[in-house]
């Protein structure tokens, strides 16, 4: 009886792989020609910040060719292919007070006339497992490329995904080089080892949850988690709930201080920070309402980091109340009020519009760096209004193009002022035009 169970436990394991194997991706791959993808997006950008009190305003203009080449994989049970990224850009005008991340700049100030960054990498693939090593744009909630630029920022490294289980995608990687937007060596940043790892799972059409971490060498561990669930309504209009929080824990500096900067602190090797949201949002026809509240509790802000080597962009926050302002300050609390509509009820596909509040506050700000943990206030309040405009052409010959326009009034309190981002009317730009190559 044993031997029996045995038996049909193999021969229901290798029934498994081989239907695996018959529809897996690399068995239905093409060849490294055949699947080859090209493209070129030409990007015009700008982006200004009107500062307050006294600080000087920022502003940015220039345009780009973001080149996206990627192979097929070659045939076999294990395919090999190559990927190439990379940027060429100019500056528009003077662009004498950048400084918004936009522009690389030398070290007397000014900014870049022209420059070029990128890199290539290598892959493989069995079955549903793809490994892929060199430079690479991420987008993991614990290690995420700033798209919201002019450029992206890369990293370089090693990164696997496996899809074998349905609906179930495991990731597991290793990044040892770090390329702000604006920066032009591949190493910039200086990161030392940023591990990440992380699985995200749908269980059905209504309920998805996943999970990320990273140990960025030396100067924080991270962890990601979300849940999302959809119900749709008899009216053909649907409810979702989201769920989404991290929680970090800093290293301390070798002198003793600390990679975050907004800590009440002075026990630089506990600083950590827990930030939550939930959010609502119902959508019917063209209307889009979302409504969120976000949390940070902890002795520290969430942060992107001080100094280098933190390997943040500042674009790795995958929460709602995220626009100019990411609301993280340190124990702040946040509330979110969001309108979308689409156009495309009115006989205008392709054009939509966006409209945020967030209020946030009980933000803890230190009185000074000599006692972190003197307040200056518990009780700093910063607010954001938030509206966009988006046009992607639909049809024609240049189909996908679009023009995006976003604007920002952000105000906050006067003891928030230097800590954070300081009162900002903010107005960002794009005009995206992308070729397809093959």
């Amino acid at each position: 009886m044993q031997k029996s169970k045995k038996l049909t436990l193999v021969l229901f394991i290798q029934a498994a792989l081989i239907s695996t194997a018959y529809a897996s991706e690399q068995s239905e791959a093409k060849g490294f020609v055949e699947d080859a993808t090209g493209s070129v997006l030409f990007r015009t950008g700008f982006l200004h910040r009107d500062k307050k009190n006294g600080v000087d305003d920022t502003s940015s203009t220039a345009q780009t060719a973001i080149v996206k080449l990627e192979s097929g994989y070659t045939k076999g049970l294990v395919g090999f292919g190559v990927n190439a990224v990379g940027d060429a850009s100019f500056k528009l005008g003077k662009n004498d007070h950048a400084g918004n991340n936009m522009i690389p700049k030398y070290e007397d100030g000014s900014a870049y006339d022209h420059w070029a960054r990128g890199g290539a990498s290598v892959k493989a693939r069995i079955s549903n497992t793809t490994v892929e090593y060199g430079t690479q744009v991420l987008d993991l909630p614990v290690l995420a490329s700033n798209t919201a630029r002019l450029v992206p920022e890369y990293f370089t490294g090693v990164l696997a995904k496996s899809r074998e289980i349905e609906n179930l995608e495991v990731i597991a990687g290793k990044f040892t080089k770090n390329q702000y937007s604006d920066q032009i060596s591949t190493d910039s940043n200086e990161l030392d080892s940023a591990i990440v790892w992380g699985a995200k799972y749908k269980f059905n059409d209504q309920i998805n949850a996943a999970y990320y971490g990273t140990d960025i060498k030396d100067r924080l561990d991270r962890h990601y988690v979300n849940a999302n669930y959809s119900h749709k309504l008899a009216d053909k209009s649907t409810l979702t709930y989201d769920f989404s929080g991290y929680h970090t824990e800093w290293d301390a500096t070798p002198s003793g201080g600390a990679y975050t900067y907004s800590h009440t602190s002075n026990d630089f090797n506990n600083l950590s920070n827990n930030i939550w949201a939930i959010s609502t949002t119902y959508n019917t026809g063209p209307h889009n309402v979302m409504v969120a509240y976000q949390q940070n509790t902890g002795n520290t802000g969430y942060d992107y980091g001080l100094g280098k080597g933190v390997g943040d962009g500042g674009q790795t926050i995958y929460l709602p109340n995220s626009y100019l302002s990411d609301f993280i300050g340190n124990d702040e609390k946040s509330v979110q009020l969001q309108y979308t509509y689409d156009f495309g009820a009115l006989n205008v596909p392709g054009l939509s519009w966006t409209s945020a509040f967030v209020y946030g506050w009980d933000i803890d700000v230190s009185a000074g760096l000599a006692d972190r943990s003197l307040l200056a206030t518990d009780d700093a309040q910063e607010r954001e209004f938030f509206n966009q405009v988006k046009y992607t052409i639909q049809s024609g010959f240049a189909k996908d193009a679009s023009l995006r326009v976003r604007h920002s009034y952000y105000r906050a309190s006067d003891d928030y002022q230097s800590a954070y981002i300081g009162d900002t009317n903010e107005w960002r730009l794009w005009l995206d035009i992308p070729v397809k190559l093959f």
